[in-house]
């Protein structure tokens, strides 16, 4: 069993920055590939960026390129997102995945 915290989301002006985290219990950490997700009201669960088990190879979606970068650090079973530049449609509820594992959420609102 795997529990997933997250933490770090607010409330932020456009343009704005956030650094989310996500820790994790358990010793298996470190062979996961996390993901962060989010979701906005009314919409689908929209994948937003990943890393493999060892840090070495991320992933993004189109919308977050360049703006956001994912980090891993399997010592203190912790994953970040480094949010920069942020936008209105950024909002929503981010969540942090590992394996079939979900963490509850926390939530970035952006303000135009």
């Amino acid at each position: 069993q795997v529990q997933l915290v997250e933490s770090g989301g607010g409330l932020v002006q456009a343009g704005g920055s956030l650094r989310l985290s996500c820790v994790a219990s358990g010793s298996t950490f470190r062979s996961f590939t996390m993901t962060w997700f989010r979701q906005a009201p009314g919409k689908e669960r929209e994948f937003v960026a990943g890393i493999n088990w060892s840090g070495s190879t991320t992933s993004y979606a189109e919308s977050v390129k360049g703006r956001f970068i994912i980090s891993k650090d399997n010592a203190k079973n912790r994953m970040t997102l480094q949010m920069d530049s942020l936008k209105p449609e950024d909002t929503g509820l981010y969540y942090c995945r590992a394996s079939e594992y979900w963490g509850q959420g926390t939530q970035v609102t952006v303000s135009s």
